[in-house]
Parts: structure tokens; sequence; C-alpha cells
């Protein structure tokens, strides 16, 4: 049975436990529901569910539990049932911008040491998506490694290891096949007792598949991409936390057809830094690198030095965290004049009326 260091209990999460001590124990959330959540306590398994509390002063989907989440509850006597009181703060945190028009911050996995941000090499590979993988890593506060999967399908492995290296600017990166069970011993290095990975990638690069052989037994379905464009569907639908046989955890996520950063300004300075560094030699501080004389960043790009489709991405992904910054903004507005709205009728009922 698992005890809390095999689920990542450390100092952090002690200290911040001390106000709990007296009539709670803390347990980590490992899969999410409808409303509810499986979270693994001391050598047990739980069904447990916020309070009303938490769900009353919850003003966004990121304020309830997420897979990873650390939570303070309390368990329902005679029954195999908790209730989740707080949240303790994260160490780290991956989050995205809901799919579609809504402005809204999704949480994908707390808690994380390091991120495997998987990649296939085959018709699925591509650089530019591995930029944007990157850029939620730094921006989590965890260690991203690259993993290039299913390289029994490539013909210029290495070719692909050196372009991959000069993105991921110190990065590790690694190819493997996990369907012929290769390249995977340099993995182990990041696995390790109270250890918490979690996988990203988009839907057919391998994720499920790389999961059960880490596991020793085929505990994750998995699904065969189609031929043509080596896409597939999402084998895994939900986000869930694994105990690893040797010791450390495992997150699983599902696909993401479609990523949109959320928040994400220091995670692109550190995955864009050698672009950012060309950018403050330009002569002009604001400098569009397109025409303008003394401009660092063409001329990099003209002695080879910097690929020209990565300062096109670079500057995609500048215009879309400004485009989602300017939403927030006025999202945030629109909050405001709602609570003040309600604080403003509340106060008007509480007034005594002159007789």
């Amino acid at each position: 049975m698992h005890d809390l260091k095999t689920l990542g209990w450390n100092t952090h999460f002690e200290k911040e436990f001390e106000p709990y001590r007296e009539g709670y124990e803390a347990a980590r959330v490992a899969l999410e529901y409808q409303g509810l959540y499986r979270v693994f306590a001391e050598s047990c398994e739980l069904l447990a569910e916020v309070t009303g509390k938490v769900r009353h002063q919850a003003r966004e989907r990121a304020d309830f539990p997420a897979v990873g989440d650390w939570v303070v509850i309390n368990r329902v006597p005679n029954e195999n049932k908790a209730t989740i009181h707080s949240i303790l703060p994260r160490t780290s945190k991956f989050s995205r911008k809901v799919a579609g028009e809504l402005s809204e911050e999704q949480i994908v996995a707390t808690n994380v040491d390091t991120v495997f941000l998987v990649q296939g090499l085959d018709k699925n590979y591509n650089l530019r998506r591995i930029e944007r993988y990157l850029i939620l890593a730094f921006e989590s506060g965890a260690r991203p490694v690259v993993i290039l999967s299913k390289a029994d399908l490539c013909e210029d492995v290495e070719d692909r290891v050196r372009e991959v290296e000069k993105v991921a600017l110190g990065s590790p990166v690694h190819a493997i096949s996990a369907k012929k069970s290769e390249g995977l011993e340099p993995l182990n290095q990041y696995l390790g007792l109270g250890i918490t990975v979690a996988f990203l990638g988009s839907s057919g690069v391998g994720k499920s598949t790389l999961i059960n052989r880490l596991l020793g037994e085929e505990r994750q379905k998995v699904q065969d991409v189609r031929e043509e464009d080596s896409k597939g569907r999402h084998t895994t639908t939900h986000r869930e936390l694994i105990i690893l046989p040797q010791g450390g955890l495992l997150i699983d996520t599902p696909g993401m057809r479609e990523l949109q950063l959320w928040d994400a300004g220091e995670g692109l300075t550190d995955s864009f830094s050698d672009v950012e560094a060309l950018a403050a030699e330009c002569r002009f501080s604001d400098c569009a690198h397109t025409s303008e004389p003394g401009c660092a960043v063409k001329v990099a790009i003209t002695e080879g030095a910097l690929d020209a489709k990565r300062l096109e991405n670079y500057m995609k992904i500048q215009k879309e965290l400004e485009f989602l910054n300017s939403r927030q903004d006025a999202r945030a507005q629109a909050n405001r004049k709602e609570r003040d709205k309600k604080i403003h009728k509340a106060f008007n009922r509480m007034k005594p009326r002159r007789g």
C-alpha cells in the first residue's frame, strides 16, 4: 500500500498542511470525474467531493482541485468517502486556455517535477508544436524532457534529435521506440520514489504505449493511428495519477488536438531565449525584425544561425498571448463590475428604511 512519501509528500506540503493538522488529513487527487474525485490517502483510496464552502468561494475552474493536487480532507464515517476542504499551494501547474472562444484557464496537471513532452517521429512530427509544448513546460515550473517516440518509423533519427535540441535549449531530448522497447533505459533517471512525471502530447504520439512499458503491464488502452496522416483518436479520455510499481508517479493526460497557451510570459522568454537575446542586440528597441536597419535577428537568419520559421512562430505566439491578455483583462473587468453590483445590492438591502 502507498504512503504519503510514495505519493510525493515533501517538506513544502508538510509546512502548508500545518494549520489543518488537527482533525484533517492529506490526500492527493488521482482522478477527476464530474464533480467527484478519486484521491489517494494514507494506505487507501477514497471517493471525494468538495465542500459547499469551496464550491461557493471558487470564482473559476482553476479554483477546483485538479489531478496532482494535494488536498485537505475529512473522511466520512463508516464510508469509503471524504470531503475536500482546501487545496494546498501548488509547486507547479500546467495550464492551457480551454478549447474554443471562452477565455478560461484549464489546469492539465499540478505538482509535477518533470514533464515528458512526447512527439512522434512519424508523419505527426512538428517542430513548431514542440516549441509550444516547451513554453507550457517552462511556464509550469517543472523540468521539460522531450521524448521523440516511434523512432522505428524514422530513417533520420539523429538529424531529428539535433533539430529538436536546437529549440529545446538545453532540455534533454531522447529518441525511443516504446513498441520495440528501445531507448527506454535513459528515462529511468527521471523516475524515483515520490517523483511525479506528467506526459503531454497530441493524440497518437504513443504516450499510452510508453506508460505501459514503464508500468510493465498493459494498463492503458492503445489504438492504432491512421497511416495516411499518423493521426490517432483519444485513447486516454481523462487525466490520471498512476503509481509506478518501482516508485514514482505518472500523470497521463488526453491527447491535445489544439494547444492554446495561458499566461505564458516567462515560458515564452525561457523557450525563445535565443531569439530574445538576438533581439536585444537590434539597433532599435522596438525592432519588428522585418526591414529595419541594424536588425540582429535578420542577420542571424541570413547567416543561418536562426531558423526563419522559429522567428515566425515566436512572433505568432507573441500576438496570440497579447490577444489573450486583452480578453482576460476584459473578462476580469466584467467580473469586477458584477461583484460590485452584487455588493451594492446587498448594501441597499441592509440599509435601514426611514419610516
